[in-house]
């Protein structure tokens, strides 16, 4: 028997990337899929409603059952639609995947009130809203799966992605209290943080010809269909003792992210002043104190400036 038999998943952003693989593959895995797409530009401009479409296409001429839907995550009053058309065409939903993302980068001292709020309207609150729509049915019948794809933007960081990565390491956030508040009615909250060549990083121009090469050669082997066996996984029934966790793919290499959590403490009876932790502080925290690790120098980001 396929581990998602009988499942009901809805899936964001699922007509590109990592979002169609995982559409692709739950669906060879035996669930019923809503394949919800906007059809925008990488930067969430126009719409394409052929994008959805072709996924469900693709998976129904496999022998699969899907449906396409087109509505943003981006709005409460959307959020609401796309479960609601998984309960129209299926009867019931089982699986969230919060997967659908935009870019509009830039650099801090120059990203526009617009460009932030999009990236946050599309990445955070259209999980929230997906969520927080799903949330009810799942409580009911006392079972499900969300899965939020976040990134390494987040936690460990990136340039020119204020408004992403704040987005995605919100989206640890929401997962981690969803688990918490969901883990009564058996049902689970994780997150995936990808490595995968998509039209995301695509977008993002390199410096030069020979670094544009050492790009590809760097993510090749690093496809959408990688993160999807996880997505699957986590989205199965033997999966129900895993919650409120950050799991990683990188091509063929899953991996568990640690947590935050207290590292080391200082403690004075008497308080501190700004002085006394200047004496102490640096040297007491050194070793744990964690480097800037600026891993994406080989972009070129003239451009955004």
């Amino acid at each position: 028997m396929r581990m998602l038999e009988g499942k009901v998943a809805v899936i964001t952003g699922a007509g590109r990337g990592i979002g169609r693989g995982i559409a692709l593959h739950m669906a060879s895995q035996g669930a019923r899929v809503l394949v919800n797409d906007l059809g925008g530009s990488v930067h969430g401009e126009g719409q394409d409603p052929r994008v959805a479409e072709e996924v469900a296409e693709e998976i129904r001429a496999a022998g699969g059952q899907a449906a396409a839907c087109t509505e943003t995550v981006a709005t409460w009053e959307g959020g609401r639609k796309i479960i609601r058309a998984a309960l129209e065409s299926f009867g019931r939903v089982d699986i969230l995947v919060n997967n659908a993302g935009i870019l509009r980068d830039r650099f801090i001292w120059r990203m526009s009130e617009e460009e932030w709020d999009a990236v946050l309207r599309v990445h955070l609150h259209g999980s929230f809203f997906c969520t927080r729509a799903v949330a009810p049915h799942l409580k009911q019948q006392r079972s499900g799966r969300i899965l939020f794809v976040t990134s390494t933007a987040g936690f460990i960081g990136t340039q020119a992605q204020a408004n992403y990565g704040a987005a995605k390491m919100g989206m640890v956030g929401l997962c981690r209290n969803a688990a918490l508040e969901m883990q009564r009615y058996q049902v689970t909250a994780n997150c995936i943080a990808p490595f995968a060549w998509t039209r995301i990083p695509a977008s993002i121009p390199c410096a030069t010809e020979a670094v544009a090469e050492s790009v590809n050669r760097l993510f090749a082997g690093m496809t959408p269909g990688d993160v999807a066996p996880l997505a699957s996984f986590l989205a199965s029934n033997p999966a129900e003792g895993i919650t409120g966790q950050i799991f990683g793919v990188r091509g063929k290499e899953i991996y568990l992210f640690d947590q935050p959590r207290v590292l080391r403490s200082l403690h004075r009876a008497e308080g501190w002043s700004p002085e006394e932790l200047a004496a102490v502080l640096e040297p007491s925290f050194r070793t744990h104190l964690t480097p800037l690790d600026d891993s994406t120098t080989f972009f070129t980001w003239k451009a955004l400036t």
